[in-house]
């Protein structure tokens, strides 16, 4: 564990310094030799794509979703009227079905970065509701695990368009190689260095496909959004985490939903 711990600080951010189109390719060239013969659609799966035991295990699992009770409570919220009688619905195209993939989005008349939470919330007080908490597992995490299955093989469409665009992106980037916590790790130390390898009896999944299946249900019932799982890998390495929902988390998110552009989404699923 300790010759691990020591490899994964020493880990190098090769990806540094590119565009986003060269940052991607750099990942799938990169993961196409580590995963030799695995498809690419099959990185939704994550960690899942390199065990078949554990993809078998998985399969069982979604056949009947014990967090379903969840998602139903989500798609309640999700067409229950506003006060003034709109929904959700009202404030996506076409009901808000397959548009989750082109979140997050810059927005160039608000002038920033838009997540699909935001979305939500912004949905809401433009029909004089209050918003949700984004760590909220009761409201907006049920909300969004049923609104992101609306959305289910959608392709992820992330465009980075504008200096300013560019900007939250790169952000988000240098947040992803950048080294914090007491263990001295960055996102890129595990999921781009060490991806395939094993930490703590779990395999690392890799950066390419890692924006497509939120929010999860770990362990059967506990529901994760990303950010939330984030906060939890900074953690994890003995760093203050970043508040759902705050500008650090969204750019991130902004850089890693980049690099799963062209895969399917798969929202609302198991994870150990």
């Amino acid at each position: 564990m300790a010759r691990l711990l020591a490899a994964l600080a020493l880990s190098v951010p090769l990806l540094a310094g590119a565009g986003p189109e060269e940052d991607r390719a750099a990942f799938l060239r990169a993961y196409e030799a580590r995963f030799p013969g695995i498809p690419l659609e099959q990185y939704v799966n994550g960690a899942l794509m390199v065990s078949a035991d554990a993809m078998s295990q998985f399969d069982s699992i979604m056949e009947f979703p014990p967090f379903q009770a969840d998602i139903d409570r989500g798609k309640a919220l999700w067409e229950q009227p506003f006060a003034n009688g709109r929904t959700y619905a009202d404030c996506f195209p076409d009901g808000g079905r397959n548009v989750a993939g082109d979140y997050p989005r810059f927005d160039r008349d608000a002038g920033r970065l838009v997540t699909f939470e935001m979305a939500l919330n912004a949905c809401r007080e433009a029909n004089g509701e209050a918003p949700y908490r984004y760590d909220d597992r009761a409201t907006m995490g049920v909300l969004t695990a049923y609104a992101r299955s609306l959305s289910d093989g959608m392709r992820m469409n992330i465009k980075v368009e504008g200096p300013r665009a560019l900007a939250h992106y790169e952000n988000g980037r240098r947040f992803y190689y950048r080294r914090i916590g007491q263990f001295n790790f960055s996102c890129a130390s595990c999921h781009f260095a060490n991806a395939g390898r094993i930490l703590r009896t779990e395999v690392i999944s890799p950066t390419v496909g890692q924006a497509v299946h939120w929010p999860v249900f770990r362990a059967g019932d506990n529901l994760n959004t990303l950010h939330m799982r984030i906060r939890r890998c900074m953690e994890q390495v003995r760093a203050v985490p970043f508040e759902a929902g705050s500008q650090e988390l969204n750019e991130l998110e902004y850089f890693l939903s980049y690099q799963s552009n062209g895969l399917p989404l798969r929202a609302s699923v198991y994870r150990k």
